[in-house]
């Protein structure tokens, strides 16, 4: 009897070890996984939403400021009046001369109205390979280029000095992300050069990290993200195989979430982002969200005739096809 007990006392004390060490075993992967959420949501980068950024009294929390003449240029802009909205940012650049704001906007006309031009923008480019992922480069107007580039270099520059004086600074911050993105834009989608387009998002991301940890409502700064991500991860795969050697990866599917922060949250850029969102859903065969991302748009934008004829096209593919059905 008195074995029995001791057995049974033993296996007792055995299995509150057993039970001991799964608990802490148990714990240990939480708090591994908790790390693993923690960095997710830090990460712009791997980011799913905005970014939450812990902060207190000592760490205030900041915001890109957001100018009334700047908002009246990017609604002109994509209101198809690149002339006017131009404008709008030259006269923002000379009370401001010091703003890289100014310069990054007026970038950003020539880049939009280029795309626009080369029809980058419409549902026949983005659904053909050949275009949207074809070698062959665009022919732009080479007074818009050297435009852009003058603008997009100098906002860089003005940025440049901002960040010397203040490296947190938001607004420089998020003009050097806007500067280097587009930039890398014009690489991809007009020079057709995917590797070198790369290169400029690597350092457009350290900016965009930097931005969303000071203000982590900047959600315009996932447009070049997301777009890059998309782009680089539709290619065939034997082109992603060679670029991951260089230390490049796309990936579509989180390109796509990132296009929609931008679309739901982002300010000067959400519109681009909503048509970059729209076109990407067509090619994804998600006829639902591009539809409501142009139907937004259409009502938004009424004198754009772009958002207009896409989605006259989508609502005549639907009719064709409940057609064909009878």
């Amino acid at each position: 009897m008195a074995n029995r007990r001791t057995q049974t006392c033993d296996s007792g004390e055995a299995l509150e070890r057993i039970e001991n060490q799964k608990a802490i075993r148990e714990h240990r992967n939480r708090c591994v996984l908790s790390g693993l959420l923690v960095c997710v949501m830090v990460v712009p980068g791997l980011a799913l939403g905005p970014p939450i950024v812990p902060h207190g009294p000592s760490q205030a929390v900041a915001s890109v400021p957001r100018a009334t003449e700047l908002e009246a240029g990017f609604h002109l802009l994509y209101n198809m009046k690149p002339a006017e909205a131009i404008a709008k940012f030259a006269l923002w650049q000379r009370a401001h001369p010091e703003d890289p704001m100014g310069r990054a906007s007026e970038a950003a006309a020539y880049l939009f109205e280029e795309c626009s031009r080369q029809g980058v923008l419409t549902s026949e480019y983005f659904l053909n390979d050949n275009l949207f992922l074809g070698k062959i480069a665009l022919s732009p107007d080479p007074a818009l280029r050297a435009a852009f580039f003058a603008a997009d270099i100098r906002a860089q520059e003005l940025a440049q000095l901002q960040l010397n004086v203040n490296p947190d600074d938001a607004n420089a911050l998020f003009a050097m992300t806007l500067s280097l993105g587009m930039q890398a834009d014009y690489a991809s989608l007009i020079d057709k050069h995917q590797v070198e387009s790369l290169k400029m998002i690597r350092e457009a991301e350290m900016y965009a990290k930097k931005l969303l940890v000071v203000a982590p409502d900047a959600a315009d700064a996932y447009l070049t993200l997301g777009a890059a991500n998309y782009i680089i991860g539709s290619l065939p795969g034997i082109k992603r195989f060679f670029l991951r050697f260089a230390g490049v990866r796309g990936d579509k599917k989180l390109g796509i979430q990132q296009l929609e922060i931008a679309a739901n949250h982002g300010h000067y850029l959400r519109p681009f982002a909503k048509i970059l969102l729209a076109l990407v859903a067509l090619r994804e065969e998600n006829p639902d969200v591009a539809r409501t991302q142009l139907t937004e748009l259409v009502a938004e934008f009424p004198e754009n005739p772009l958002f207009a004829s896409e989605l006259a096209k989508l609502k005549g593919s639907a009719t064709a096809a409940s057609s064909r059905q009878y």
